[in-house]
């Protein structure tokens, strides 16, 4: 028997092992080279799913567009391999898109060679951009295994063959070395002004009215002269800055934007295309002339004049057209690496033409719907909510024979709070939706703890309106559901405010966003304590009656009489103190 019973640990061992293979998590490395999922199962003969590229052709440096798609699947693992060695090993290097869905994989010795998924989540469609290597073979083709569930996938799914053009190669690498110019690059001599701005200049400043010497001034000016216009450009950055030109609110979609490149205390001045969420696309010809640069007192600034007009095939708009204007900074690495932007994107309230008018305009790094979002948040869940909380908790002595509308006032205003708590949570719950066109991929927690405070502020009034008579068996159950849920959604608004602050999209500046909102939920929880301290005292006070229980209630009911003026001196103060932090929180969001 015990032979068998070995036999059959192995058998079960052996049945288990199989699932365990598996990656929910996307670390696939162990199948680098063959692709192939460790499911014990065969692969699908006929794909489903397809990959497109948005080039045919590429240079060493150049940035490609690869995009996966097709019926919901759970995982995938993407690859550029030589297409004339589809047995080797993986080349070039992937950028994310979307970190919360894709993550890099380092195959064999390139690092980020290839992409896989984060979770088991379903999806249907993946982007990722894949960097060319300065050693590319001739022809690159992409290959992606795709896991529509565990026991269903398809290996090495072909993708496009795209070639190098039979040119010498030209690296677009983002280095002040590799930046084409078509003129000499001068010195400035003295910084810029912004004494003429509305006059003879079109400008854009941050903050409103700053002057570009001072170390805190984002600067933009256009300059009209003639068929030629001349822009200047400064920024606090030891990286670099950039301005775009947009026919939206959302960069990426083919918009042109002029880059200012400090490196190694050189500034490279460039012109690029943005599309989607790549890096950009540098264009290998110049369309500007008389360039120059200034670094000094932690600023970057740079001109150059461009024409106004300009032919299609320079990949430039003509400036005498409404565009949005989105002003950005960021850091470049000791390799020449320019980095996403910390923060959003200074953005001109609306489309401007830089041809017309002089004007002196400001921006905002915010959405004006994002700005209401967090506005409507704070005001529910900083002020009503908890006014109403500590009123129903507190106030019910206090104010339990006045009557308002034929209910005690306690309640009226409890109840009059927590609604105006829920309709503006409702009311600020929408505008992101409204704004993204859909759900935030790129929001982490705070989407998600968005909408589990938005459904526990809408239980609560449903459950109130089914509340059992006071003398009920089953109200206690009813107040302690209540409080408790109640309590989380306090809890949880709090934590997605915390998360929220810094989202790029508001990004509250730090770190007085955190400390101050430290500083509120210390004033209200010792509020809280203070009032829960009173009431002990005033019940210590009580002569216990062992045998006459009425005796007792009136007790209580004189000592909370007794403490009525306290209470209220308190609310008072509560009521200033909360109003003081949610109009210091609403001045910062009206002045990013």
């Amino acid at each position: 028997m015990e032979p068998c019973g070995i036999g059959l640990i192995v058998w079960v061992l052996a049945c288990l092992s199989g699932p365990s293979a598996g990656y929910p998590n996307g670390k696939v490395q162990e199948v680098c080279d063959s692709m192939i999922p460790l499911h014990g199962y065969s692969s699908q003969l006929f794909p489903k799913h397809i990959i497109e590229v948005n080039v045919t052709q590429f240079r060493p440096g150049d940035h490609v567009k690869v995009s996966l798609s097709g019926p919901a699947f759970e995982g995938f693992f993407l690859q550029a391999r030589n297409a004339k060695n589809l047995k080797g090993p993986a080349i070039g290097s992937f950028v994310l898109t979307d970190k919360m869905k894709s993550q890099l994989l380092t195959c064999g010795r390139v690092k980020n060679s290839a992409v896989s998924h984060t979770s088991k989540s379903k999806k249907t469609h993946i982007d990722a951009c894949w960097i060319v290597p300065r050693d590319a073979p001739e022809t690159v083709q992409f290959l992606v295994t795709v896991v529509e569930k565990y026991k269903t996938f398809w290996v090495k799914i072909p993708g496009p063959v795209i070639s190098q053009l039979n040119i010498p190669a030209w690296t677009t690498t983002f280095t002040y070395e590799s930046i084409p110019t078509s003129q000499p690059i001068s010195h400035l001599t003295v910084p810029f002004s912004a004494s003429d701005c509305g006059n003879t200049k079109f400008c854009v400043r941050n903050p409103s009215d700053c002057d570009p010497k001072t170390k805190d001034c984002f600067f933009l000016s256009f300059k009209q002269d003639h068929s030629v216009m001349l822009v200047e450009m400064s920024g606090p950055s030891e990286g670099y800055i950039a301005f775009a030109l947009s026919h939206d609110q959302w960069m990426g979609g083919g918009d042109d934007a002029y880059l200012c490149i400090s490196d190694d205390h050189q500034v490279g001045i460039s012109t690029a295309t943005l599309t989607g969420r790549c890096y950009p696309t540098f264009d290998s010809q110049n369309a500007l002339e008389e360039m120059s640069w200034r670094l000094a007192d932690g600023l970057i600034q740079c001109s150059f004049r461009r024409k106004i007009h300009l032919s299609a095939l320079q990949g430039r708009f003509n400036l005498d057209a409404d565009y949005y204007i989105f002003l950005a900074d960021g850091e470049v690495s000791e390799d020449g690496t320019i980095h996403k932007h910390h923060r959003h994107p200074l953005t001109t309230n609306r489309r401007y033409n830089v041809t017309g008018p002089p004007e002196d305009i400001g921006g905002s790094r915010s959405p004006f719907i994002i700005k209401a979002h967090g506005a409507l948040m704070f005001v529910a869940w900083m002020s009503t909510v908890n006014v109403g909380v500590i009123v129903a908790r507190f106030f019910k002595p206090v104010w339990s024979h006045a009557l308002w509308f034929g209910e005690e006032i306690w309640f009226q205003v409890h109840r009059m709070l927590m609604m105006t708590t829920v309709l503006l949570t409702s009311i600020s719950f929408v505008l992101p939706f409204v704004y993204r066109g859909g759900w935030s991929q790129q929001a982490s927690f705070h989407p998600y703890l968005g909408c589990t405070v938005m459904a526990l502020a809408l239980i609560q009034p449903l459950m109130a309106a089914f509340r059992p008579p006071p003398q009920a068996p089953r109200r206690q159950i009813f107040n302690w559901l209540h409080w408790s849920t109640g309590t989380t959604a306090r809890i949880l608004a709090v934590v997605t405010m915390f998360l929220g602050m810094d989202l790029p999209a508001l990004n509250l500046p730090d770190p007085w966003d955190i400390y101050t909102m430290i500083g509120f939920v210390a004033w209200h929880v010792g509020i809280d304590v203070l009032l829960e301290i009173h009431g002990y005292c005033l019940v210590c006070k009580v002569e216990v009656l062992e045998d006459d229980r009425v005796q007792i209630l009136q007790s209580l009911t004189s000592a909370e009489a007794q403490g009525q003026t306290f209470k209220k001196t308190v609310l008072l103060i509560y009521i200033c103190g909360n109003i003081a932090f949610l109009v210091t929180f609403l001045t910062r969001i009206g002045q990013v």
